[in-house]
This record gives C-alpha cells, sequence and structure tokens, in this order.
C-alpha cells in the first residue's frame, strides 16, 4: 500500500509564539528559522511514529482487497473515510459508497466485508481510499509527550545547527525525544 499526501496541516503543532517562549527567544530575526525547524521537527515526529499530528488527507493506494476484511491506516490516527474509489481495466474509476466501510478510530483500522465490494480490474493501484487522519485540527488535541518531542527537536536543531558528536558517536536524535516517541512508534512486523 502507498501513501500520497493530498492536503497537509493547515497548521504545526506548536505555534512560534510556543516555540520562541520554549527557546528563549526574544528577538524576531530567527523567526523563519525557527518555522521551518518547527515544521522540520513535525515531519521528523510524524516519520518516525507513522502518525499524522494535524488533522491531513492522504490517499491510499492498494492493489486488491485484503481477504481479512481489514485495512491498518497509516498514519494514524484514522479520523473518517473521505471517498472510496475502484478502477476497471481501462483506468476508469467507480466511486464506491463509504458506507460500506466502517470505520474504527481507536484501532485507525477501516473493516469492511471484502465479498461485498468489486474488485479493482487494474493489476497495480486498483484501489484508492482517501483518508483523513490526525489528532485534531490543532496542537491542543495532540499528546503531550509528541508535542514535548516537537518542542526539544526544535531547541536541539536550533542550539545545534549540524551533527552533534557524543563521544564517538554521532547523536542523531536526542535521547529525550526518543523516550518521549517510543510509546507511539508503531512497529510492522
Amino acid at each position: 500500500m502507498s501513501a500520497t499526501l493530498l492536503a497537509p496541516p493547515v497548521v504545526e503543532p506548536i505555534t512560534l509564539a510556543e516555540a520562541k517562549n520554549f527557546l528563549r527567544v526574544e528577538h524576531d530575526d530567527d523567526d523563519d528559522l525557527i518555522t521551518a525547524l518547527v515544521s522540520g521537527a513535525r515531519s521528523h515526529v510524524e516519520n518516525a511514529t507513522r502518525a499524522a499530528l494535524i488533522t491531513q488527507r492522504w490517499r491510499l493506494s492498494l492493489d486488491g482487497w485484503p481477504e481479512e476484511g481489514r485495512i491498518e491506516i497509516r498514519p494514524a490516527p484514522l479520523q473518517a473515510l473521505a471517498a472510496a474509489r475502484v478502477y476497471d481495466e481501462n483506468g476508469a474509476a467507480r466511486d464506491l459508497d463509504t458506507q460500506a466501510f466502517v470505520v474504527d478510530n481507536a484501532a485507525s483500522v477501516l473493516a469492511f466485508a471484502p465479498s461485498a465490494l468489486p474488485r479493482p480490474g487494474r493489476i497495480a493501484a486498483g484501489i484508492a481510499l482517501d483518508v483523513v487522519c490526525g489528532y485534531g485540527e490543532t496542537g491542543a488535541a495532540i499528546p503531550e509527550p509528541l508535542r514535548q518531542a516537537v518542542r526539544l527537536l526544535v531547541a536541539h536543531w536550533y542550539e545545534n545547527r549540524g551533527l552533534v558528536a557524543i563521544g564517538h558517536e554521532t547523536a542523531l536524535l536526542p535521547q529525550t525525544v526518543a523516550a518521549l516517541l517510543a510509546p507511539f512508534r508503531l512497529v510492522s512486523l
């Protein structure tokens, strides 16, 4: 399954003012840099946890329907199924009724009866699911450990504008950030 971002978040998990307050920066000279660091930190946390922090819209492409009738949606958490399409052998899309799917928000899973859905005619990417994912529209909806990880990454990157060596090893991620992200990581088996 491949995922394509259709609509990125419209806000970041922390505001510029919150980031500057955390960094104890009182001037405006570094606003562009800090804004970019916040965006980068959000992206890093999202990639590490396979989660969407702020509401986003994604298109998931599948070759066929899973026999078990369940699709784990990543990035999590799943908010809603916005659209579902199946493509025929000529590449023509057929819209499906989203009511044929059960959205399990807690597990970030779409459930369905595979026999009730038409099979795709294309060999590859015959199914397109548009999903809305994320904790919410504002940073306040995000679990605090993930917001703190963003703050700490911003601070680390602001203070260390390059690689940081600890002993003989290069530290790419502060230990505190890794510890904050650990409970939210989704492991693929």
